[in-house]
């Protein structure tokens, strides 16, 4: 029966502490509160212990700690997951943002990060030597979960997933023993990362190829949200057939306040939020057809590539309420244009919104089976998240999240991008969002870590548990 950290003895506590170089935050400390604290407000979890570790013995120690003490264990990198998995109540969370360094390798563009980083602290590193990694849309989003999760962003098109660009990583695993998996060394741990979550292992360091891009000519293009069936429509055929350099995901939004015209100020839109990478004398050309679209507000220009990936970041500050639901779709037809017409006119609160990231370009042309991430065929990668920032409206963003899913799931490919996923989805959602690739994560599972002991995640459950 697994143990509270209440239930271990002062002793054995504090011979745990005397092998970390990192210090440990109890329910009875000052800072504990604020420790506590992840991105998703929404989530209320109280840990018997947070191990603040700043090497990997640290997490070796705490690894072994947790398994020979049979204590829940959570792992924290960023601490941005929907669902708050970066948390558990009273067992340990393993707290990663000790372990941070970034270091460029321009013999060969690559990058080593640590397993705390932030992507902003990332794009901040690797931007003076024009270069980046493909890495989701909000800088303070965690490196770990959403490399371990798969990585869909605004380069995908052109370099594809975060994790088809991830060449090595060092692992601790269940059992305390510390590796390198790469395509040489532990493939099947390799292979399990690049998309399988936390299920494996810690992984205190990640090694990415980077690739040149430093300016882009990028940005949003809004329309009433009357037009979203226009527009998506458009946008389908648009998309797929526009050069690989060009990335644009579709929104259904209310525009919140500055730094956005007053006129705009609480009112519904549908938009495209533009990325283009190549030729930047070419760029004009490459949006005459956007353009001609005629949208009511336009904001897109040249900027740093740090700036397209900050853009959001003072509009979803940490601490926010957060519902996420999310799905794969090959198509934009009429039947589902209307479902979006439908709930985007509908939005709860300025912050809520929903997202389509095209999966085609480079993320497609991953074969289904070369990483546990199984949707290469798919043309989006969709996402509703109910935001705001008072509690009060939990409830209310929650269920136009879950009624907008639910009226565009019978439309959907059955499954889910494991880090568009909150905690209460199920397992029959895990194994939806791995298809085929799902028993061959079990076999590994079981391998390394057939106790379990990394649970606290989208769990993919040993061989020998019961699923």
């Amino acid at each position: 029966m697994t143990k509270t950290i209440k239930d271990l003895s002062k002793e054995t506590i504090t011979d745990f502490q005397a092998k970390l170089k990192g210090r440990t935050v109890f329910p009875s400390d000052s800072d504990y509160p604020e420790t506590c604290k992840i991105y998703n407000g929404m989530i209320k979890k109280s840990p018997g212990m947070f191990v603040m570790c700043v090497d990997v013995a640290d997490v070796i120690a705490s690894v072994n700690f947790a398994r020979e003490n049979d204590i829940l264990l959570a792992i924290r990198g960023g601490g941005h997951n929907g669902g708050g998995l970066g948390l558990c109540d009273e067992g340990m969370v393993i707290d990663l943002s000790g372990i941070k360094y970034v270091r460029v390798d321009t013999s060969d563009n690559t990058v080593r990060v640590g397993g705390g980083n932030l992507w902003g602290e990332v794009d901040h590193a690797t931007h003076p030597f024009g270069l980046a990694i493909p890495a989701g849309i909000i800088s303070s989003t965690g490196v770990g979960g959403l490399t371990l999760g798969g990585g869909v962003g605004h380069l995908s098109r052109k370099y594809g997933l975060t994790i088809d660009n991830l060449l090595e990583a060092d692992m601790v695993l269940a059992n305390g023993s510390f590796v390198t998996v790469n395509a040489d060394q532990n493939q099947d741990l390799f292979w399990a990362i690049r998309g399988g979550g936390g299920n494996f292992g810690v992984v205190t360091s990640f090694k990415f190829q980077a690739h040149p891009v430093k300016t882009v000519f990028g940005g949003p293009t809004l329309w009433p949200v009357e037009k979203t069936q226009e527009i998506m429509a458009w946008y389908h055929s648009f998309i797929e057939a526009a050069p690989e350099d060009l990335n644009g995901f579709f929104a259904t939004m209310v525009i919140p306040g500055p730094p956005f015209p007053e006129s705009l100020h609480l009112k519904k839109f549908c938009g495209i939020v533009w990325c283009y990478t190549g030729d930047l004398t070419k760029a004009e050309e490459v949006f005459k057809p956007i353009l001609a679209m005629d949208p009511l507000f336009q904001h897109v220009g040249e900027m740093p590539y740090p700036s397209i990936q900050t853009m959001f970041d003072g509009l979803l500050p940490s601490g926010f309420q957060w519902y996420w639901r999310g799905d794969f779709f090959n198509d934009l037809n009429e039947d589902i244009s209307a479902q979006h017409l439908k709930f985007g006119s509908e939005i709860p609160t300025p912050l809520s919104q929903m997202h389509l990231y095209p999966i085609t370009g480079a993320a497609a042309r991953v074969g289904a089976e070369d990483t546990p991430w199984a949707y290469r065929n798919a043309k989006y990668s969709g996402v509703i998240v109910g935001v705001d920032p008072d509690p009060a409206n939990a409830g209310k963003i929650t269920q136009w999240c879950k009624d907008y899913w639910e009226a565009l799931h019978p439309y959907s490919s059955g499954g889910a991008y494991s880090n568009f996923m909150m905690n209460d989805e199920g397992q029959e959602r895990v194994k939806a969002s791995y298809r085929h690739n799902y028993a061959r994560l079990q076999r590994i599972k079981s391998k390394y870590d057939a106790g379990n002991l990394f649970r606290v995640n989208q769990n993919i459950a040993p061989e020998t548990a019961t699923a």
